[in-house]
């Protein structure tokens, strides 16, 4: 896997997902996309790719590939799920009650929202950078029953993974050429993202007081 490993270190992959996938091959790259659900900053961006360019040597079989992904996709989704029940609605709202500018109402909307859309946040949320490892915190918020999480996470998950290993595999030596329109897709994401954090803000301002907790 000497070709795999050369290649992962001149386009910026982290050393330990080289090393793991040449030692473990499919299921070292499962684990590391376990770990990237947990610590988003790891680049999932360049690991999928580059797990798509490694089957592409036949130093992984592609199919194994895909499927450890997805594993390591929902056991890292999973975990943060276990976050979200442990912490559970009560602490949630005793923390988020304590930020600046946040109304118990506001957190109320929130879970009227998810309790109507959360379906479609947790599958269409596996798809969307920065958002895709925490939907699963609020899903085991709102303790949404198990069997539909682990099959919106799975389907969502699946077809990420799948876009991703099939870029690398297809572009060979220049599967490192996916971080960089990823890379574009999760600032604009990102932009969007700050955007409404500033209306928030703004809205909030002009519309002082704490609101009222609902029993």
């Amino acid at each position: 896997m000497i070709v795999t490993l050369a290649a992962g270190a001149e386009s910026g992959a982290p050393g330990w997902v080289t090393d793991m996938m040449e030692t473990l091959g499919a299921p070292g790259a499962g684990i590391a996309i376990a770990l990237e659900n947990l610590f988003p900053p790891l680049p999932s961006e360049v690991i999928l790719p580059l797990a798509g360019f490694t089957a592409s040597t036949g130093k992984m079989n592609l199919y194994a590939a895909l499927l450890w992904t997805t594993i390591g996709s929902v056991v890292g989704a999973l975990a943060l799920y276990g976050v979200g029940a442990l912490l559970g609605r009560e602490r949630t709202i005793a923390i988020a009650s304590k930020l600046p500018l946040v109304k118990i109402s506001d957190i109320e909307k929130t879970e009227a929202w998810f309790a109507k859309h959360g379906t479609k946040a947790v599958f269409f949320g596996r798809m969307i950078p920065i958002f895709r490892s925490m939907i699963s915190v609020p899903a085991g918020v709102e303790r949404m029953p198990i069997g539909i999480f682990l099959l919106l996470t799975t389907v969502g998950s699946a077809i990420w993974n799948t876009i991703f290993v099939m870029a690398g595999y297809l572009l060979g030596e220049n599967w490192d050429q996916v971080a960089g329109y990823v890379s574009t897709y999760s600032k604009v994401v990102l932009g969007f993202a700050l955007l409404a954090v500033i209306a928030f803000v703004v809205m909030r301002m002009m519309k002082p007081g704490a609101g009222s907790r609902r029993k």
